[in-house]
């Protein structure tokens, strides 16, 4: 039996790629299971996520059952499991917002959102639907820069009363108000902005990690990234931007050791290429001194399918999150976040991070008493 209620905002690749995974993973033996972090975290296993609900704006996937809309342009990732049996699960419209960027509608239809005329719900309904489907965690798959939608969303998981995954840049569990907010109605958040499984920023950071371990000044830095799905079109509008690039940023920055100058590290999105699809081809360049003040460089280039590289994150952080329903969290859930986000409320090193995961894995009791300052988001006092 399923165990796990998911909901979902946004169908878009990363939905297409998390769905095609679990129908992947279902029939797969734990010896065989290639691509998972973890076959079991914590007595739940991927075929014990059951999505029930979806929501989108996109003419050609609302109202449409889930198994068929993942496959509706403008989604055009990898298609490795096409086999979806039919989920008795509508796509249902949602709210716009500022889902839509205005320079998408100067797209050809292929490449771009395409608006549904049907009637916006209000909270109350998208509420009611949460409810009425018993969803448990909702994880959020919006576009970058979709700021007001985002926050909407996170409203209407505080009232339904689901734990809430923030796979975007949009700060939610980073930010101290609504992770306050979160921590007094008892739910469970994880965030900030996904990590890929091997990815870009995960790279990098690495990377930067193994410079200052071994005695590697680091001077200057880049990365670059290009790609032609529909994240990286709604990109070239740089306004919605500035939450992007200050999360990919403050990944890297978070383990230099010694933060470099605005001027020495520029990290983000760089350029749409229709022709990539979902492919992104990342290069970062590290500028540095090694003993006695001899110059060195790297570079690397780097080449992922997009959506595949955060669907394994995703089915572990559904996971991390029922955990924390289920042992009765609340608030920003500090390993995941820290392990599976850019911009989580406390930078760690991967390392450190990874540790905490495993124990919150094994056994989160631990962390259950914790208080944490929400201005600062440092632990604070362990309470009775």
């Amino acid at each position: 039996m399923k165990q796990i209620k998911v909901g979902i905002v946004g169908v878009g690749n990363c939905a297409s790629s998390l769905l095609q995974g679990l129908c992947y993973y279902d029939d797969k033996h734990p010896d065989s299971a290639v691509g998972l972090m973890h076959w079991d975290l914590g007595g739940y296993r991927p075929s014990d996520i059951d999505i029930v609900a979806a929501f989108d704006i996109d003419e050609r996937k609302v109202g449409r059952d889930l198994s068929e809309a993942i496959f509706a342009p403008p989604n055009c990732t990898t298609v490795f499991h096409e086999d979806i049996p039919a989920m008795d699960v509508p796509v249902l419209m949602g709210q716009i917002l500022d889902g839509f960027s205005a320079h998408m509608a100067d797209w050809d239809p292929s490449r771009t959102f395409q608006p549904s005329r049907v009637k916006q719900p209000g909270k109350d309904d998208i509420v009611r639907e949460l409810r009425e489907r018993g969803v448990e965690v909702l994880m959020n798959y919006l576009p970058v820069g979709s700021e007001d939608a985002t926050r909407f969303y996170a409203e209407c998981a505080l009232e339904a009363r689901c734990a809430f995954v923030n796979n975007i840049p949009v700060f939610i569990a980073s930010d101290p108000v609504w992770a306050r907010r979160f921590d007094l109605t008892g739910l469970p958040i994880i965030g900030d902005d996904i990590k890929a499984q091997v990815g870009a920023t995960i790279t990098h950071r690495a990377l930067v990690d193994l410079f200052k371990k071994r005695g590697v000044k680091l001077e200057r830095t880049y990365q670059l990234n290009t790609g032609g799905n529909t994240d990286f079109l709604n990109m070239l509008n740089r306004d919605r931007l500035a939450s992007k690039k200050e999360s990919k940023t403050e990944a890297v920055q978070s383990v230099a050791g010694i933060r470099l100058p605005d001027s020495d590290i520029h990290v983000g999105p760089s350029d749409y290429v229709p022709w990539q699809k979902d492919n992104k081809i990342c290069f970062i360049r590290m500028e540095g001194k090694l003993f006695g003040d001899v110059p060195m460089n790297l570079e690397l280039r780097l080449s992922v399918e997009d959506s595949p590289n955060s669907a394994g994150v995703a089915i572990d952080t559904i996971r991390c999150a029922r955990l924390a329903l289920d042992r009765g969290l609340r608030g920003p859930i500090h390993p995941p976040s820290s392990y599976f986000c850019k911009h989580p409320p406390i930078q760690y090193t991967d390392d450190k991070a990874w540790r905490m995961l495993e124990d919150f894995i094994a056994d989160a009791r631990e962390f259950r008493n914790e208080v944490f300052d929400f201005g600062s988001g440092q632990r604070i006092e362990a309470a009775e």
